[in-house]
């Protein structure tokens, strides 16, 4: 082939194959077989990005480390927290006392050297080799010669790194740390309560003699947050590209205030008894029951500032209604658009488009309604609400089965394949209660009957498979 043909193929407008589960078209070259492109994931990034906490200990850099990567897993962004301190339990396998961290220790330096070396190999092989999108290195690296060994680490590997230092000065908030997330840590697992408050104040004093806050003038040319006094106060320094400035954007938006977040589906519709999917139908009466049961409810737990959110359909305004009190809707909360299957039964998508049944079962997360959503779609359609949610203390949610399935995702730290087979039932209230580094769940049914709406994910998935397959695990309906 010529210069003169290289010039012309590379002009010509290539053919287009769509990829039926996600429901996009994409450049095909010739001979690339379609399997090859419906695997290929869509990457959120430009280069690998590497998130680096700096600060002192019992400031909160593992609780922002596993938020961050909970939130960036939740909106599409393959994360992993490389924690430094597991990595120096693995290899000490017993903790003496804050001796070992003494700076003129150089036993226990070279120790701590080698597990952050091994933590950042690591860290390339995610980046690198696995198709991770983002680390988290979470370390003190309270150093000028810790966060340059990284940024040479980075710089020859080719990551973006973006510093997330957390200072706190508020005793308060460093004793309840310490006593809330550091007294349960293995290092104290054979210690009372006071010896081990002591050894972890002695352990803060031996980093901070050779702790170097990142500084305005000095490194000005990185890209950093710094959190000040766990929000009261943030400085931002060179947000280079959009990952940075979603991080940016989510750890101004958290707090560590106790709250609890209450989700429930609306009480049973009319198209609920009927298995028909989506709509905008009215509560049964049935469902009538339980939103007065779910008022009482309310009003019994005695919460302090509650708000109420619902979407903008009937069943979870009517719903709302019987509570007495205000409440605000959102758009964003309206249940997955089912696109044409709108207000149909199963057994009827199975009769009418059986292929797009199949592709569903086959990858119900990223699967598209024919002019409708998909969970992928409905995450990104939710997080302005994640967002509102983490700045809101007390707060009740009424919303619809799909969308609560995407909100308990982001709060459990599910995979998206678990999220769409999370069981949400009717009349049935979930409340959330943040705790250290997770979320403590509790299930309370409200005891009022209800139709099963939730459908298992059938054995056979193939599109070839007999209709009795297909519905197999469809529930029960009039």
């Amino acid at each position: 082939m010529n210069a003169t043909e290289d010039i012309t193929m590379a002009i010509m407008p290539r053919e287009l194959t769509q990829n039926p589960l996600r429901k996009i078209w994409m450049p095909c070259k010739n001979g690339l077989p379609e399997k090859h492109i419906s695997q290929k994931r869509v990457c959120m990034t430009n280069c690998p990005t590497l998130i680096v906490t700096v600060g002192l200990p019992a400031r909160g850099k593992t609780y922002i480390s596993k938020k961050l990567t909970r939130y960036l897993n939740w909106i599409g962004v393959p994360t992993k927290e490389f924690n430094v301190g597991q990595y120096r339990r693995e290899c000490l396998k017993i903790y003496k006392n804050f001796e070992f961290f003494r700076p003129d220790n150089e036993e226990g330096l070279k120790i701590r050297k080698q597990c952050a070396l091994t933590a950042l190999n690591d860290v390339r092989q995610y980046l690198s080799v696995e198709g991770g999108q983002v680390a988290v290195f979470d370390a003190t690296n309270t150093t000028r010669e810790r966060r340059s060994m990284i940024l040479r680490f980075s710089e020859q590997n080719g990551y973006k790194v973006f510093f997330v230092e957390s200072v706190c000065e508020d005793p308060e908030v460093i004793a309840q740390n310490i006593v809330q997330v550091k007294l349960g840590s293995p290092d104290y697992i054979d210690c009372n309560t006071e010896e081990a408050i002591q050894d972890f104040m002695k352990r803060i004093k031996c980093y901070e003699s050779s702790y170097q806050p990142l500084d305005e003038i000095l490194d000005r040319e990185l890209s950093y947050i710094k959190v000040m006094d766990v929000g009261r106060q943030y400085l931002v320094n060179r947000v280079l590209d959009h990952i940075q400035s979603r991080i940016v954007y989510y750890l101004m938006n958290i707090h560590i205030t106790p709250r609890s977040i209450y989700l429930c589906r609306h009480g049973e519709s009319e198209l609920n008894i009927r298995g028909r999917i989506g709509g905008d139908s009215g509560l049964s009466t049935r469902g009538k029951e339980f939103a007065l049961c779910l008022g009482k409810f309310i009003q019994e737990q005695n919460i302090k500032d509650l708000k109420v959110w619902t979407s903008q359909m009937k069943r979870t305004i009517q719903t709302a209604e019987a509570l007495g009190v205000q409440y605000e809707q959102w758009k964003a909360l309206n249940e997955i658009d089912a696109g044409v299957c709108e207000e149909m039964m199963y057994e009827e998508i199975q009769e009418h488009y059986p292929l797009e049944f199949a592709l569903r079962d086959q990858d119900k997360y990223r699967y598209r309604y024919p002019k409708g959503e998909s969970y992928e779609d409905l995450v990104q359609r939710l997080e302005p609400v994640i967002m509102e949610l983490e700045r809101q203390e007390n707060i009740l949610v009424i919303c619809h089965q799909a969308v609560m399935r995407c909100l308990l995702a982001y709060f459990l730290d599910k995979s998206a394949d678990e999220l769409p087979y999370l069981k949400c039932p009717l009349h049935t209230v979930l409340k959330l209660t943040p705790v250290a580094y997770g979320c403590k769940v509790e299930s309370i049914y409200l005891n009022v009957e209800a139709v099963n709406t939730h459908r298992d994910k059938p054995e056979n998935v193939d599109i070839c498979r007999l209709a009795e397959e297909a519905l197999l695990t469809v529930p029960a309906h009039q």
